[in-house]
């Protein structure tokens, strides 16, 4: 992958080639309790059996964990770059899991 912008430095390049590339994330297997499924091009919902536990947010390289059943009230629990670890936070935010 070749990144170019007109305005971009070397090192801004160099930084952004280095980051990992986010693809989505392949489906749970079909019997799992802890289920995720993309709800936009930027955003995954987790659910712990039939309740929404959170959801997760692709900003850049960067996974944003959101605790909470609905989005506009969700709150920020953590960030990381490996989806797996944005699950074990919602997880550890859910007295159920």
């Amino acid at each position: 992958m070749t990144l170019t912008a007109p305005t971009s430095s070397p090192r801004t390049l160099r930084t952004l080639q280095e980051l990992p590339p986010r693809l989505p994330v392949s489906p749970p297997d079909a019997g799992a309790t802890l289920r995720w499924e993309r709800c936009a091009p930027e955003r995954y919902v987790v659910w712990n059996g039939t309740r929404v536990i959170g959801y997760v947010d692709v900003v850049g390289a960067v996974f944003v964990v959101l605790a909470g059943s609905h989005y506009d009230r969700a709150t920020e629990v953590a960030q990381t770059l490996v989806f797996d670890s944005a699950l074990a936070a919602l997880t550890g935010t859910d007295p159920e899991c």
